[in-house]
């Protein structure tokens, strides 16, 4: 990294103390920071001054980081984006690479775990199954996130579609995803 444009990193997260945090640590590595709570002010920054890396997160208050990505590699083709997320699944995990995310990172992570996702020898394009078998569970919080993400995160057309009650799908996004 040689020049200042060159280490400008967007960090777009829901999280005030999140973004305090990650961003105060990616100064400390050399990155001027911009950051965002929503949607709009990160499109707002990149039409402003373009970063160089973006850290994404997948469940912003009123939308889903994916829907970010093409908008963001149209005012920033140059930067790398990093999908941050608490939520994670297969499904989600191939969209965002799809959509153009240069890796997908699991809460919680550090800024060192971050910095490395941006890294070129890093660049995943194709993501891999798990080795070990996948739990039942497991299975279930990926159709529900797969379904939700279809859905455009509507819980009650995720529900019908999933054929439960409205009340347990949201009670079941509440908690956090099952490990394998």
């Amino acid at each position: 990294m040689s020049n200042d444009t060159d280490q400008h990193m967007l960090i777009i997260d829901d999280d005030s103390t999140l973004v305090m945090v990650l961003a105060r640590a990616m100064a400390r590595r050399g990155f001027t920071v911009s950051t965002a709570l929503t949607g709009a002010q990160a499109l707002e920054i990149c039409k402003q001054n373009p970063p160089s890396h973006i850290s994404l997160d997948l469940k912003l208050t009123q939308e889903t980081g994916l829907n970010l990505i093409p908008q963001l590699k149209i005012l920033a083709p140059q930067s790398r984006i990093v999908m941050l997320t608490a939520y994670a699944s297969i499904a989600t995990a191939v969209d965002a690479i799809k959509l153009g995310a240069h890796q997908y990172l699991c809460k919680p992570a550090d800024a060192d775990q971050l910095l490395n996702a941006f890294g070129d020898e890093q660049d995943l394009r194709d993501v891999t199954e798990p080795q070990q078998p996948t739990s039942a569970k497991r299975l279930e919080w990926e159709l529900i996130a797969q379904t939700m993400q279809k859905n455009d995160g509507n819980v009650s057309a995720s529900a019908r579609e999933l054929g439960m009650h409205r009340r347990t799908l949201q009670r079941k996004l509440i908690k956090h995803p099952v490990k394998q």
